[in-house]
């Protein structure tokens, strides 16, 4: 499995000259397994350049699985070239209760109002799924499961399986204890933790949120962010292989994130790395170069 990164930042897009080397676009990652169409998770600002890249590949049908609606997770959407281009086959996964209201939460970005196009009125075949949280589905080829997260308004996280390779993508999301409570005080999961320690267990990859430092998490517990000491020390006791620090804050500069991954660099259960726009993972620790 390869996982490529589109778009690291959180809550929206830091283009200039202090994040040119990490990258300013928001959230989208794409997921991609031998021959399997594309899954993409979230459409951020970094679903243009993806779009412009699949829209030069033979292939004409992919996947979109959104987390939640928040805006800098659905920005790009509207600039996504393959939603333009006629024969193209997409799959829009949503948490709702029903296929129209999956429809109608991407409707409200694409209405004639916020953006000149309407939703109906796209060339390519798009076509709308609702999922819950803690059901099984499939995306194309891929398995997948949801798990409901702690963040304002609500967001699903999932894990994404294939060939007996996983990767787990947990944003937005703020810890599932109190400071001084569970995983982050040196003692066993709560019960909300030990629920999200079973869905990553033994991940290949997990892509965590660690948008804040600890101080600036505790100045902001509930925005729905975490930070990485929380999301290493949770994914160590799940005996995940990988984790990747992402949805990297606006103002973290390119030097700020040049220290955090020096900070990060020597541990190696789990290995930590920073996610970084245009580099791509593959199961097995192996590193891309840009995409």
């Amino acid at each position: 499995m390869e996982v490529t990164f589109w778009g690291v930042r959180g809550s929206i897009p830091t283009p200039g000259g202090e994040t040119q080397r990490w990258g300013g676009n928001s959230s989208c990652v794409e997921i991609r397994h031998g021959d399997a169409p594309p899954l993409v998770l979230d459409c951020g600002t970094g679903a243009r350049k993806l779009g412009i890249k699949l829209v030069g590949e033979p292939a004409r049908e992919l996947d979109v699985l959104f987390t939640h609606f928040h805006m800098d997770h659905v920005f790009g959407f509207p600039f996504f070239v393959p939603i333009y281009t006629p024969g193209y086959d997409i799959r829009v996964t949503i948490p709702a209760f029903s296929e129209e209201e999956a429809r109608e939460k991407l409707s409200r970005y694409l209405n004639g109002m916020y953006h000149p196009t309407r939703l109906r009125d796209l060339p390519s075949k798009v076509g709308f799924r609702a999922i819950r949280a803690g059901r099984d589905f499939k995306c194309g080829q891929f398995d997948v499961r949801g798990i409901t997260l702690n963040h304002p308004g609500g967001a699903v996280g999932y894990r994404i399986r294939i060939d007996g390779q996983s990767v787990c993508y947990i944003t937005d999301t703020a810890p599932f204890a109190r400071p001084g409570e569970g995983v982050s005080d040196g003692q066993a999961p709560t019960k909300a933790e030990q629920r999200m320690v079973d869905f990553i267990q033994d991940a290949d990859i997990v892509i965590y949120d660690t948008m804040y430092d600890l101080d600036e998490y505790l100045e902001k517990m509930t925005w729905g962010h975490s930070y990485p000491e929380y999301a290493h020390r949770m994914c160590e006791v799940a005996n995940v292989k990988h984790l990747v620090l992402f949805h990297h804050l606006p103002d973290a500069s390119d030097d700020y994130l040049d220290e955090m991954e020096q900070k990060w660099s020597n541990h190696t259960e789990p290995r930590v790395t920073l996610a970084k726009e245009g580099v791509t993972l593959h199961i097995g620790g192996a590193v891309g170069g840009e995409g």
